[in-house]
C-alpha cells in the first residue's frame, strides 16, 4: 500500500519468483547438478537451452507488454511512485487479475469518507456493507461492537466500514448515518467509512456460471471476493491483527479483551488464522502482514470460487502433500487455524445481501449474552419513580442479580440511592442498555450527590471556577450520561455522601435499562 498526497493506493506486493524458479530449475538440469537417468531424459536435456531461451523471451515479452500497457501520464506516475522512493511502485500483478484497471489507475484509490487516519492499533475490524433490499443491520452491528469498550480499548481499536457500492448518494447517506449515530467515535478516529472508486469493479456480465450457481449468485460471490480483497488491502498497514466481520452480527460483551488475550497467548504458534465464530468468514482473525498475500490469492481466483473455498485452498497450498490422503491434509490444515470457544460473534441478519436469499444461520457455540455486570455495592436504600418491567427491578440490579429495565422515563423521573450513614465514594459507573436492548439508554440524565456537610457544598457551588452545578434539594450535579454511560470520580471536598441520584431532564422515546451499577467506596 502506498500513501501519496494523502491518498492511499492499494498495492498487493508480488514478486516474479515463479520465473526465477523456472530458470533456476533449468539451470540446474543443464549444468548437471540434478542427476537424471534414461536415454530419453538425456535427449530431452539437449532441448533445455532452446526451451530456456523461449521461456525467457516469453517472460520478457510479457513484462514489456505490461510495462507498456500501464498508464504513463505524469499524474499517474506520481501517484504510483509517491514520495518515498521506488519501494512504493505499484506492482503490475493486480492488472493481470483485473485488466480493466489499466485504463483506470484511480480505481485503486479508496474513497475515505470518514476517518482520521488511525494507525498502530492492536486490532482492526473490517465490516463490508452493501445496499440491502429488505433491512439494514449496520447500526446495530456497530453499536454491538462499541458497547462496553473502555477508553483504552477504544484507542487500541479501529473499525473500518467498507461501503461496497459505487452509488455516491448511498455511500454518503451511509456515512451520514454512522456520523449521526456515533459522532464521538468518528471524531476520535475509532470509526472509518470508506468506499471503492467507481472504476474498481469489472464488468460482471461476462462471468461464467459454475458449480450450479445462477448468474446472479456468481456475480454476488465474485463481488464479495473483490470487496474482501479491497478491505484487506486497505487495512494491511493499520494494526497488528485484522478481523473479518459482516454487517449483520452482534458481538459478545468483552469481545475485544477476549480476542486480544487469545491472540497474544497463541502468538508463538504457526497459525494462519484464528476463528472466533464457526459461521463462514465471520470472526476470522489474521496477522496484518499476511493480508497482501491473502488478498492477492482472492484476486487471482475471484471469478472462480466463493471466498470461503478460496481461504481453504490457501491452507491446502501451504501444507497439504498431494501424495498423501485427505485425512493427512485435513490434519495439516487444522494446524494452521485455532478455534476459540465460546464464539464471540453471532449472525443475526435474516435477509442476505444476495437478493431473495434468507440466512437463518445461528452459531450454536455463541451461547447466551451477558446482559448485566454485577458488583458489590455499599448498603443503600433504593427508590425510583419509574416502574420496572417484569422481574427487572432496581433492587435486583443493585445486588448484581439482573438489570434494571424501566418503562419510558419522563422529565423529573429519578433513581435514588440513600445511604444509612454518610460514606466516602471514590468513583461511580452507571451503564445503560445492554447488548440485546442497546437503544434502551438513559438520555439527558445527570448524576448528582447529596453531601452530608452543607457549608462545604455551599462554598463549592458559589465558587465561579467550580465545574459543579447546583440542583435541587441540596443535590450537586457531578456528571451526566454520555452515549449511555456515566462514570467519574467524586471530589474529596464533597465527602462524605448521604445520597446519590440519577435525574432525568426530558421525556424519552424509549425504555431505559441499567445493566451495570458500580458505587465504589
Amino acid at each position: 500500500m502506498s500513501c501519496v498526497g494523502g491518498r492511499t493506493i492499494l498495492t498487493p506486493p508480488v514478486s516474479n519468483s515463479v520465473f526465477c524458479a523456472w530458470f533456476a530449475h533449468i539451470h540446474l538440469l543443464t549444468s548437471g547438478q540434478i542427476k537424471t537417468e534414461g536415454p530419453s531424459v538425456r535427449d530431452e536435456m539437449r532441448l533445455y537451452p532452446f526451451r530456456c531461451g523461449c521461456l525467457l523471451a516469453a517472460a520478457c515479452f510479457l513484462l514489456i507488454t505490461l510495462n507498456k500497457s500501464l498508464p504513463r501520464n505524469e499524474e499517474t506516475t506520481r501517484q504510483l511512485i509517491g514520495d518515498r522512493g521506488p519501494q512504493t511502485i505499484l506492482q503490475p500483478n493486480i492488472y493481470l487479475y483485473m485488466p480493466h484497471l489499466i485504463q483506470h489507475p484511480d480505481g485503486l484509490i479508496p474513497n475515505v469518507v470518514l476517518g482520521q487516519g488511525r494507525r498502530g492499533v492492536s486490532m482492526v475490524l473490517g465490516i463490508p456493507t452493501v445496499k440491502r433490499m429488505k433491512q439494514s443491520y449496520l447500526v446495530n452491528t456497530v453499536s454491538s461492537l462499541l458497547y462496553g469498550l473502555t477508553s483504552p480499548q477504544s484507542r487500541d481499536l479501529l473499525i473500518i466500514i467498507f461501503v461496497a457500492e459505487t452509488d455516491a448518494a448511498y455511500v454518503n447517506s451511509t456515512a451520514e448515518t454512522i456520523r449521526k449515530n456515533f459522532p464521538k467515535d468518528v471524531e476520535s478516529g475509532l470509526l472509518e467509512v470508506v468506499s471503492p472508486s467507481q472504476y474498481y469493479y469489472p464488468n460482471f456480465t461476462t462471468l461464467r456460471e459454475t458449480f450450479g450457481d445462477s448468474k446472479e449468485r456468481v456475480k454476488w460471490r465474485t463481488k464479495q471476493n473483490l470487496d474482501y480483497s479491497f478491505l484487506m488491502l486497505y487495512a494491511q498497514d493499520k494494526g497488528t491483527f485484522y478481523v473479518q466481520l459482516e454487517d449483520d452480527v452482534v458481538a459478545k460483551t468483552n469481545y475485544f479483551t477476549d480476542m486480544k488475550t487469545y491472540a497474544v497467548q497463541e502468538a508463538s504458534k504457526p497459525w494462519f488464522y484464528l476463528e472466533f465464530s464457526q459461521l463462514g468468514f465471520i470472526g476470522k482473525m489474521f496477522r496484518t502482514r499476511d493480508l497482501p498475500m491473502i488478498a492477492e490469492f482472492f484476486l487471482m481466483f475471484h471469478r472462480d470460487k466463493p471466498i470461503d473455498w478460496l481461504l481453504d485452498h490457501i491452507l491446502w497450498v501451504k501444507v497439504c502433500n498431494p501424495e498423501k490422503d485427505e485425512t493427512d491434509c485435513n490434519h495439516q490444515k487444522a494446524s494452521l487455524k485455532q478455534r476459540y470457544k465460546p464464539s464471540l460473534f453471532q449472525h443475526v441478519g435474516l435477509h442476505s445481501s444476495l437478493p431473495g436469499k434468507l440466512q437463518q444461520l445461528k452459531d450454536k457455540d455463541f451461547g447466551k449474552q451477558t446482559l448485566y455486570q454485577a458488583h458489590n455495592n455499599p448498603v443503600a436504600e433504593l427508590s425510583s419513580s419509574m416502574k420496572h418491567y417484569q422481574q427487572h427491578s432496581l433492587q435486583r440490579a443493585y445486588k448484581g442479580e439482573d438489570f434494571f429495565w424501566a418503562l419510558t422515563p419522563m422529565q423529573g423521573d429519578y433513581v435514588l440511592f440513600s445511604f444509612p450513614k454518610p460514606i466516602h465514594i471514590s468513583s461511580y459507573l452507571f451503564r445503560s442498555g445492554n447488548i440485546e436492548i442497546i437503544g434502551d439508554k438513559f438520555y439527558n440524565t445527570t448524576v448528582e450527590v447529596l453531601p452530608s456537610i452543607a457549608p462545604v457544598w455551599d462554598k463549592l457551588v458559589t465558587n465561579s471556577s467550580s465545574h459543579l452545578k447546583d440542583s435541587d434539594n441540596g443535590f450537586i450535579v457531578i456528571g451526566a450520561f454520555e452515549n449511555g454511560v456515566a462514570e467519574g470520580k467524586i471530589e474529596e471536598a464533597l465527602q462524605p455522601i448521604t445520597a446519590l441520584r440519577l435525574l432525568v431532564h426530558s421525556n424519552s422515546d424509549v425504555w431505559a435499562a441499567l445493566s451495570e451499577i458500580l458505587i465504589k467506596v
